[in-house]
């Protein structure tokens, strides 16, 4: 090593006869001391092989698809947009990966062994990405993660990390995994038993519920979500008195959400005390007396007794009361009314918001559709928040307690009134694809705002949502507007280039995702 580090003509080893020929007679030198070397060796233990990754049942993607797939994952974004927010008329491929996944998975595919990698990468950089790509990449995904410290969120994010949770003819094993599991493991086995036997799992949670750590006590009580019901309350009603504030604050949370549970009878009963007709003026009038103290009883029912900064302490309570109640106890407390008629009442006093935000919430959270058209009132009402709701976000919220084709009906209807400017949120909560009123409003707003010169890239949000939600049906109507349009006097500089480049973005992804449908329909 030495000789051949400082060459043949400093120094030539013993044996090596120097000249011309003592470089080849080194290395050959080498080459035999190295024959000799392994043949002297002792062969070490053999390692355990590495188990095979479990079969995959599915059927795997055709040719065209998995060819697609490739290409979406090959787009991956390196840098940010340097251009000030122009993204030229290219697609965004990776904004159509999450489509992609969602229809490959309706239809039972099975990715191709080589595309593992690249689509675990994806979800790694991902997180919204984790569900549908783990549910693509099936069992040889987690058999991969074993093996790669940079994949190991897929065992985390999949229940049991990944191994088979016991099934209802294993109760030893249930019993076993439940006392003796990791956290992560013993929440997949409650949820995935709460799934099938709601019964079963609460009473596998009672088991141990006095001896859990707080924090634990929350993550298990919500799974009692799934498949709530009557026969929850008394172990609710037990969580009440629990010692954590957030335990009992989600034990309260859950039983307003049984309208006929002890505690919504409770909060029924206190809130009505506060709420009534004022038959005296000319105008049937609500009339609204705040809780003047929070007592035990109702702490115990969940009501948080601090009220925030800048709120004042019986608005607070009043608010927390009226959310809890169970909605229809008002009909019965209001002569009768409708939740229409009940809206359209004048409050006193300014009460009006603070008793309308409660009623928005109760509306959520009771999943009431009748009470959230009631406060979302007509897509064209003048009113920025409605005649109950006082934000979009609310209304956003109350959107979605309606069914896919009223909530596109009203979004439609709003923006042919109000335009694309406050309708980002609303656009959110519609089922993909838009429905073809709802994505024909959203273009005509577009097209109008467009020949109105208006500033163009207010609208790129409005514009990426239209790339991912429009039917992708709609691309030959939209041909027309991939045209330079004649700028008005005081249109933003160079905007009609940039609507005319957002349009032809938006008709190449709409016919890119029309392909990619077929690809993955097609037999």
């Amino acid at each position: 090593m030495t000789a051949a580090l400082l060459g043949t003509a400093r120094r030539t080893p013993s044996g090596i006869p120097a000249g011309r020929e003592a470089p080849t007679a080194l290395l050959d030198a080498a080459a035999v001391e190295t024959v000799r070397r392994r043949a002297g060796m002792r062969p070490g233990r053999a390692a355990a092989r590495v188990e095979p990754a479990a079969a995959d049942p599915r059927p795997p993607l055709p040719p065209a698809a998995a060819r697609r797939l490739a290409m979406l994952l090959a787009d991956r974004p390196g840098t940010g947009g340097g251009s000030g927010g122009r993204r030229g008329s290219a697609p965004d491929l990776m904004e159509l990966l999450p489509q992609w996944l969602t229809t490959a998975n309706r239809r039972g595919f099975a990715p191709r062994p080589e595309s593992l990698p690249a689509l675990l990468d994806a979800a790694r950089g991902r997180t919204d990405l984790r569900p549908a790509v783990l549910a693509f990449a099936g069992p040889r995904a987690l058999w991969l993660a074993r093996l790669n410290a940079d994949w190991r969120f897929a065992l985390r994010s999949t229940p049991g990390g990944g191994a088979a949770l016991p099934g209802p003819e294993e109760p030893d094993r249930i019993r076993e995994l439940w006392e003796e599991g990791l956290f992560a493991e013993r929440v997949a086995l409650l949820s995935g038993i709460r799934a099938r036997d709601a019964a079963a799992a609460r009473d596998l949670l009672a088991t141990t519920w006095a001896t859990e750590r707080a924090e634990d006590r929350l993550m298990f009580l919500d799974s009692l979500r799934t498949g709530l019901c009557a026969a929850d309350e008394p172990f609710l009603e037990r969580a009440l008195a629990d010692r954590s504030r957030n335990v009992r604050a989600t034990a309260a949370e859950l039983l307003s959400a049984l309208p006929g549970s002890a505690l919504a009878g409770r909060m029924a009963e206190r809130a009505v005390s506060c709420v009534a007709v004022d038959h005296t003026q000319s105008t049937p009038t609500i009339a609204v007396e705040a809780p003047h103290e929070c007592d035990p009883g109702m702490e115990r029912d969940g009501v948080v007794p601090n009220a925030p900064a800048g709120r004042g302490e019986r608005s607070w309570w009043l608010g927390q009361l009226v959310e809890a109640a169970p909605l229809d106890t008002w009909s019965r407390r209001l002569g009768g009314r409708t939740p229409e008629e009940i809206v359209a009442l004048p409050v006193a006093d300014d009460w009006q918001s603070e008793l309308h935000a409660a009623w928005c919430r109760a509306a959520v959270r009771q999943r009431d559709p009748s009470w959230s058209r009631a406060l979302l009132g007509v897509p064209a009402a003048p009113e920025a928040g409605g005649p109950g709701a006082v934000s979009l976000a609310e209304r956003a919220k109350l959107l979605g307690t309606l069914g896919a084709a009223e909530r596109a009906d009203w979004v439609a209807g709003f923006i042919a009134v109000h335009g694309l400017s406050e309708a980002f949120q609303l656009l959110g909560v519609c089922t993909v694809p838009w429905s073809g009123p709802l994505g024909r409003a959203v273009v005509d707003a577009l097209n109008i705002a467009r020949d109105a010169g208006s500033y163009p890239w207010s609208f790129s949000g409005v514009m990426g949502l239209a790339e991912r939600c429009l039917d992708p049906s709609e691309a030959p109507h939209l041909e027309t507007l991939t045209a330079i349009p004649d700028e008005p006097e005081n249109a933003a500089p160079g905007a009609g280039g940039y609507w005319a480049e957002s349009f032809q973005r938006l008709v190449t992804t709409l016919r890119l995702r029309a392909a990619m449908q077929r690809e993955l329909t097609e037999e």
